[in-house]
C-alpha cells in the first residue's frame, strides 16, 4: 500500500510546486532531506553496531547467566512451561535485555532465534504455543529503560535535551507490556 501512497504524494507535490512556482524550493528540499537521511542512518548505524557488539559479547560470556538469574522471577511468571536450562529461555532473556536497553534492532534477531528454537520443540507446527504468543507480545511492547535508538535520533536532530523522553517511554512501554501480557494470559486461560 505504501508503494502506492508515497509515489502519489511525490507526484502531487511536484505538480503543485510546478504550478505554484516553488520548483526550486522543492528541489532544494529533496537534497536537504537526502543529506539529513544519510546523517541519521550513519548515527543509527554507529549506535546499532555498538550495542549489537555489546550484546554479542554478553551472550558469549558468563554475564548471560547472571542476567538470566536476575530476570528469572519475571521469566517464570511469563513463561511457566519453559525450563531454565532451555536454549530458548536464554535467547528470550537476551531479547528482553536488548529491548530494555532500547535496542530494537538487536532484539529482533534474538527474538527470531528464540521463535525458531521454540518452533523446533512445537508439536503443532501450524499453531503458536503459549510461550511463542507471550514472546511476540513482550517483544512488541518492548519495555525500555534506556531508549537508545530514540535518544540517538533526537540527538542527531540537534535536540536540546534528547534524554527528556526517558520517563514517558518508561510509562508507555510498561503500560503496553502490562496490557499486552494481561490480554495474552487471559486468552490463553479462556482458550483451554
Amino acid at each position: 500500500m505504501l508503494n502506492i501512497i508515497w509515489p502519489i504524494f511525490l507526484i502531487i507535490s511536484i505538480i503543485f510546486s510546478f504550478f505554484s512556482g516553488n520548483l526550486k524550493a522543492l528541489n532544494n528540499s529533496f537534497f536537504e532531506s537526502t543529506e539529513s537521511a544519510v546523517k541519521l542512518c550513519l548515527t543509527l548505524l554507529g549506535t546499532m553496531c555498538l550495542w549489537s557488539g555489546v550484546m554479542k559479547i554478553v551472550s558469549n560470556t558468563s554475564l548471560i547467566n547472571k542476567i538470566t538469574k536476575i530476570l528469572s522471577p519475571f521469566m517464570k511468571l511469563l513463561f511457566p512451561k519453559m525450563k531454565k536450562r532451555d536454549e530458548a529461555y536464554e535467547q528470550i532473556s537476551m531479547n528482553v535485555v536488548a529491548n530494555i536497553l532500547g535496542l530494537g534492532n538487536a532484539a529482533t534477531p534474538l527474538g527470531l532465534k528464540a521463535m525458531e528454537t521454540m518452533q523446533k520443540e512445537n508439536a503443532q507446527k501450524d499453531r503458536l504455543t503459549d510461550e511463542m504468543a507471550t514472546l511476540i507480545v513482550l517483544n512488541t511492547a518492548s519495555i525500555q529503560i534506556i531508549p537508545t535508538t530514540v535518544i540517538a535520533i533526537r540527538s542527531s536532530l540537534c535536540s536540546n535535551n534528547p534524554t527528556i523522553i526517558i520517563f514517558p517511554v518508561w510509562i508507555a512501554t510498561i503500560c503496553a507490556a502490562i496490557a499486552g501480557i494481561s490480554a495474552v494470559k487471559f486468552f490463553i486461560k479462556i482458550g483451554k
